[in-house]
């Protein structure tokens, strides 16, 4: 279990094309959705 707090995860996108991506983060009971932007 990670500790509250700012966490960092390292996304490789190298074999995804450019586009709209949608996040999902999820931790006990909070959960979110983002948009991601990903540009090559």
């Amino acid at each position: 279990m990670w500790a509250a707090g700012c966490q960092r995860v390292t996304f490789d996108a190298g074999h995804l094309p450019s586009g709209m991506y949608l996040v999902r983060m999820s931790a006990s009971d909070f959960q979110a959705t983002g948009k991601m932007l990903l540009l090559k």
